[in-house]
């Protein structure tokens, strides 16, 4: 019997965890570059996946409910979810001064996986 709750909830820790590696893999590229380069590269690919395992959180908790119920959750955790990139981002640009390249790169390519890990799935 297929479930499809279970399989979203895979699905979520597909995604979060591919944007996590990829997280990893981009600052170590960037660490030729520098420290600072690398930890930036890091940081914006780890506050996406940060975001997108808030927004699992919130759509895939119990119990089961109806469908506006399901729709609001998606609705408020995409919310949280661009909340905690977009302040992510700012804490990392403007307080910490890490550089914007690499943070931005790690960024984008966690945002990348979402349609690559989709794509492999289907």
């Amino acid at each position: 019997m297929y479930n499809s709750l279970a399989a979203g909830r895979r699905l979520a820790t597909q995604v979060v965890l591919a944007q996590t590696a990829a997280a990893i893999i981009v600052g170590l590229l960037f660490l030729v570059g520098g420290a600072a380069s690398a930890l930036g590269a890091f940081g914006g690919g780890a506050v996406v996946a940060i975001g997108t395992a808030l927004l699992a959180l919130r759509v895939f908790r119990p119990p089961l409910a109806r469908g506006v119920v399901t729709m609001r959750r998606f609705a408020l955790g995409t919310l949280l979810k661009w909340v905690v990139v977009l302040g992510g981002l700012f804490l990392i640009l403007v307080r910490l001064r890490l550089p914007l390249v690499p943070v931005v790169v790690g960024a984008g390519a966690a945002m990348m996986v979402n349609w690559l890990v989709l794509r492999i799935d289907a």
